[in-house]
């Protein structure tokens, strides 16, 4: 073997055709087959995601639905129906965000609102972030208090 007869080994060289811009004898000189200006001719350019040539782009034309409010406070609702449910089961006349939370029934960071869902028939001293104006009413028919924390 001599040095003018190696070769790479079969399989190693994977190029096919012929090669771009190697001047004008090679056939392939020139714009190296990327056509006359623009963007795709130039070297370094790589489209955009969702880039279409100019068009109105498909995200940008479909409409959007909803809208999400970043201030948007979430509570932990109770009807006055679970108010009266949990004043007969643990036999208590004051329900309060630690005796709910004791329970489990909320986490710390929660905000508890009082709604007026069903009937209550005992006395409550209810301790709430927010109340509606029915449940309100109910609470203060039976003599209970309604107090904001």
């Amino acid at each position: 073997m001599k040095l003018n007869e190696l070769k790479p080994a079969k399989g190693a060289i994977k190029r096919e055709g012929k090669r771009l811009g190697r001047g004008q004898g090679s056939g392939k000189g020139g714009t190296s087959t990327k056509g006359h200006k623009g963007a795709k001719s130039r070297s370094g350019y790589s489209a955009k995601i969702g880039f279409e040539g100019g068009q109105m782009p498909l995200q940008r034309k479909i409409p959007k639905f909803g809208f999400k409010n970043i201030n948007r406070k979430e509570y932990q609702v109770f009807n006055l129906k679970d108010l009266q449910y949990l004043a007969e089961k643990y036999n208590v006349s004051k329900i309060d965000f630690n005796f709910l939370y004791e329970l489990g029934l909320v986490n710390k960071r929660d905000l508890v609102k009082i709604l007026g869902n069903g009937e209550l028939k005992t006395k409550l001293d209810v301790y709430a972030h927010a109340f509606s104006r029915t449940a309100k009413e109910a609470i203060e028919k039976q003599n209970g208090t309604v107090n904001i924390i």
